[in-house]
C-alpha cells in the first residue's frame, strides 16, 4: 500500500492477505458498479470513494461499470449522471464498461450450461414458481420442467432469444439445488423475456440476463481481483461463486466477492425506488432537490467534494449495518467550507436602521477581511451609508440582560464599521417596528485604531447598506425528514415523515461584491451560514441555497426535545399532589403543549415503550403521548398500545382509568376498541373503590355505546 503506517480495515486486510499469499500487485484491479436507474445518493459516494481509494492507495485499475441489464428502469440520463458524479467527486476510471457489452458472451456461456444439464427453461407462471420454491424453513419442489430434455432447452431458449414468445411465458433457470438452505441456490433465474428498448443495445435482445449471472460474469470477463458489495449481497456469494465455477478458466483471475456494511444516514432515504418516489410525487423538485441525498442534490446544495471524500473516510468501512446522523455530514461541510469560502454579508430578515447623525448622502467605503481562516484570501471594500438593513431578530425594543444585540440605550458594533447606539423606533399602525433610529461613534471606526474604535461593546451585527444591497432569493432547506430513521418502521410509510419545513423561501439583500457571482460558488454569510450560488440564478436575479448553518441546530433541537420529555416527566409527578380540578388541568394543559412540540417520532415511541410500566406517572405520561402528539394510537406499535390500554386500564389510578378510556373511546378503529371491552364492563360493572365521578360517567358512556 502507499501507506504502511496506517491501519488497515478489513477490506484492505482481505487484500493484503491475498497478496501474501501470491496474488500479484499487477493482478488487482477493481471497479464500481452502478445500475444506472437513478441517480448516485450518499450512499454509493462510500462505495466510490472505498473502490477508488483502493485503486490509489494500491496503484491499480478501477473500472466503472453499467450493470445495465434492466431496461424497463434504465437511462442514458442516468448514465450521465453517474459519470458526472465520479468525476466531480474527483476520480478517475481505467475503463469504461457496460454489462450488455457482454450479452452475447453471457448468452453463449448460458447455452453452456444448458449443454450441461446445468440450466433449464421454465414455463410456469411466477404465483406457481413461488409456491414451487418453498420457504427458508421448509425445502422447495422440483419444477415440472426441470428435467426438459437439452434439446428442447436449447431450442425454447434460442426462440426466447428470437422473440417468439410474450413475456412471463418463459425463463431459463440454473439447475442447483431446490433443497438448499440457501434460497438464492433454487435454481435461480438467469434470463426472463422482456420486449423492451434497452439505451445502448436498441432492440437487438428480447431476453436479459439477471444481477446475478451477470454480476460474477462481469467482473471476470474485466478480470476484477476483489468484487466488493454490501451486505445485502452476503447471501448472493454462494452462488456467485458457483456460477463462476461454471465458466472458469484455471489460467485466468478468479474474482472474489466480499460484503461491507451499508451505511445509512440519519434524516433521509438511500433508496432509489424511495429517492424516484420523492421525485415522481412532488414531494421535491428533481434528483437534484438540494435536499435529497444525492450527490447532485448534495452539488448544488453546496456539498464540496473534499467534504464528502471526508466524510466517506470519516465513517469508515463496517461489517454491520448502522446509521451515521447526518450531523457528522454536515460537519465535514463546514470544516471544508470555513477553509475556503469567502466572508460576505448578508440580512434575510431585514428590519431598517437609520444613522441619525450621519451625513445624507455620504458614503464610504470600508475595508472587509474575506477569510480570516485564509491569510491569501486578502480584503474587499462593502459601502457603508446612512441607512441601512440589520436583521429584525438583532433588535429588542425591551431586552433582557443576557441580549448582547441591539436595543434601546445599548451599544453594539456594526461588522467592519462603527459603534452604534440604539436611540428610538418607528412603528406602523400595527404596531410593528418599521424603522430603528440610532447614533454612531464617529471615531470608533473598526481597525483606525483610535482609543474609541478598541472600545469593547456587548456585540457586533452585520448588515447591508439599502442603497447598494442586491434583492436575492434565498432557499433556506433543512432536512427533509423529521425523523432520523423515516424508512424504519414496518407499518409506517417513509412520506409520513417528510418535514413540511423542509424549504423556505425568503428574499434578503447581500452586498454588491456578489453580483458577479457564478453557480456554485460558496460564501459564508456572517452569522448565518454556509450559502451556495444555485444554478437559477441569473444576471438579473440571484438564487442562494442555504448549504449548512454555523452551528448544529437539529442537535440543539435534539436536546430541547429530551429535555423537555424529561421535565414533563418530572412534573406529572405533580398531577397526583396537586388537590383541585384547575391545577390538574393547568400541569395536563403544559405537559400536552410540551408533547406537541415535539417533531422526532422515534423519541415518543421510546419514550411510550419505556414508561409502559406498573408506575402510575409513567403511565399517565404514557396516555398523555397518544392524546397529544401530532400521532394516531395506530402510529405507534400496536403491541406496545395494547399493552399500555391493558395496563392502564388495571391501574390503581383513577386518572391513568380514566385517561385511558378518554382514549379509547377517540380511536377510530372498532376492532381495536372490543379488544377490552371485557375490561371496560368488568369496571364498569364493579367500579373500583377510588373510582372518581368522572370515571364513572365515561364508563356508562362506553358501555352503552
Amino acid at each position: 500500500m502507499a501507506s504502511e503506517e496506517k491501519s488497515l480495515n478489513f477490506i484492505e486486510q482481505i487484500i493484503e492477505e491475498d497478496v501474501k499469499s501470491g496474488l500479484s500487485n499487477t493482478k488487482l484491479r477493481f471497479r464500481f458498479p452502478p445500475e444506472p436507474n437513478g441517480y448516485l445518493h450518499i450512499g454509493h459516494a462510500s462505495s466510490i470513494a472505498l473502490n477508488f481509494g483502493l485503486g490509489i492507495d494500491y496503484q491499480s485499475p478501477v473500472n466503472l461499470r453499467f450493470d445495465d441489464t434492466n431496461p424497463e428502469k434504465e437511462e442514458q440520463e442516468f448514465v450521465d449522471a453517474i459519470k458526472k458524479d465520479v468525476e466531480w467527486l474527483g476520480y478517475k476510471w481505467a475503463e469504461e464498461c457496460y454489462a450488455s457489452d457482454y450479452f452475447q458472451q453471457l448468452y453463449d456461456w448460458a447455452v453452456l450450461l444448458i449443454k450441461k444439464d446445468k440450466a433449464y427453461v421454465d414455463s410456469q407462471t411466477s404465483e406457481e414458481m413461488a409456491i414451487q420454491k418453498g420457504t427458508p424453513t421448509t425445502p422447495g419442489t422440483d419444477s415440472p420442467y426441470r428435467n426438459r430434455s437439452v434439446e428442447e432447452n436449447l431450442d425454447l431458449f434460442e426462440r426466447m432469444k428470437n422473440g417468439e414468445f410474450e413475456a412471463g411465458t418463459h425463463i431459463l433457470r440454473a439447475k442447483i439445488d431446490m433443497k438448499s438452505t440457501n434460497m438464492l441456490m433454487r435454481d435461480p433465474i438467469m434470463y426472463r423475456i422482456l420486449h423492451k428498448h434497452h439505451h445502448r443495445t436498441g432492440d437487438a435482445w428480447k431476453i436479459y440476463p439477471m444481477y446475478d449471472w451477470a454480476h460474477g460474469q462481469s467482473d471476470y470477463l474485466e478480470q476484477i481481483s476483489h468484487s466488493f458489495c454490501t451486505l445485502e449481497f452476503l447471501p448472493h456469494r454462494e452462488l456467485y461463486d458457483w456460477f463462476l465455477d461454471q465458466i472458469f478458466d484455471d489460467n485466468k483471475l478468479r474474482p472474489k466477492q466480499r460484503e461491507f456494511a451499508r451505511r445509512n444516514l440519519s434524516h433521509t432515504v438511500v433508496s432509489k425506488r424511495k429517492l424516484q418516489q420523492l421525485v415522481k410525487e412532488k414531494h421535491v423538485n428533481g434528483w437534484d432537490d438540494p435536499r435529497m441525498s444525492t450527490i447532485s442534490g448534495l452539488r448544488r446544495r453546496g456539498y464540496t467534494a473534499a467534504s464528502l471524500r471526508n466524510f466517506a473516510n470519516t465513517i469508515g468501512i463496517a461489517k454491520r449495518d448502522n446509521l451515521i446522523n447526518v450531523s457528522v455530514l454536515e460537519f465535514c461541510i463546514r470544516e471544508d467550507l470555513n477553509k475556503i469560502a469567502p466572508r460576505v454579508m448578508a440580512v434575510l430578515d431585514p428590519v431598517k436602521l437609520v444613522i441619525t447623525n450621519y451625513p445624507e448622502g455620504k458614503e464610504e467605503w470600508l475595508e472587509a477581511e474575506n477569510n480570516q481562516e485564509d491569510e491569501n484570501a486578502g480584503f474587499r471594500k462593502v459601502p457603508f451609508s446612512r441607512e441601512l438593513y440589520i436583521e429584525r431578530e438583532d433588535f429588542l425594543e425591551e431586552a433582557p440582560a443576557k441580549f448582547f444585540r441591539l436595543t434601546l440605550g445599548k451599544e453594539v458594533r456594526l461588522k467592519n464599521a462603527y459603534i452604534i447606539k440604539g436611540e428610538s423606533v418607528v412603528k406602523d399602525s400595527e404596531g410593528n417596528i418599521t424603522e430603528i433610529h440610532v447614533t454612531y461613534d464617529t471615531d470608533s471606526l473598526s481597525g483606525s485604531g483610535t482609543e474609541a474604535s478598541q472600545r469593547k461593546v456587548s456585540g457586533t451585527l452585520h448588515w447591508v447598506s439599502i442603497s447598494h444591497a442586491l434583492e436575492a432569493e434565498v432557499r433556506l432547506y433543512d432536512r427533509l425528514f423529521t425523523d432520523e430513521a423515516p424508512d424504519s418502521y414496518k407499518d409506517k410509510n417513509f412520506l409520513d415523515f417528510v418535514n413540511p419545513n423542509s424549504l423556505e423561501i425568503v428574499t434578503g439583500y447581500v452586498e454588491p461584491s456578489l453580483a458577479t457571482a457564478q453557480n456554485e460558488d460558496k460564501f459564508q454569510f456572517q452569522r448565518l451560514g454556509y450559502f451556495t450560488v444555485d444554478k437559477d440564478s441569473t444576471a438579473s436575479k440571484l438564487v442562494f441555497n442555504k448549504t449548512v448553518g454555523l452551528k448544529d441546530a437539529w442537535e440543539e433541537k435534539g436536546k430541547k426535545e429530551e429535555n423537555s420529555i424529561n421535565n414533563s416527566l418530572k412534573d406529572i409527578n405533580k398531577y397526583f399532589k396537586v388537590e383541585t380540578k384547575p391545577e390538574r388541568i393547568a400541569i395536563e394543559s403544559a405537559i400536552g403543549e410540551n408533547i406537541k412540540n415535539i417533531s422526532s417520532f422515534s423519541l415518543l415511541q421510546n419514550s411510550l415503550k419505556k414508561n409502559i410500566n406498573n408506575n402510575k406517572a409513567s403511565l399517565l405520561f404514557s396516555q398523555f403521548i397518544l392524546k397529544y402528539s401530532n400521532w394516531k394510537s395506530t402510529d405507534f406499535e400496536e403491541e406496545d398500545v395494547k399493552k399500555l390500554y391493558s395496563m392502564s386500564l388495571k391501574s390503581e389510578s383513577t386518572y391513568v382509568r380514566s385517561k385511558a378510556l378518554l382514549n379509547l373511546r377517540d380511536i377510530e378503529s372498532e376492532s381495536f376498541k372490543n379488544q377490552f371491552d371485557d375490561e371496560i364492563l368488568k369496571l364498569y360493572s364493579n367500579p373500583p373503590k377510588n373510582a372518581s365521578e368522572r370515571e364513572n360517567e365515561i364508563l356508562a358512556e362506553m358501555v352503552k355505546k
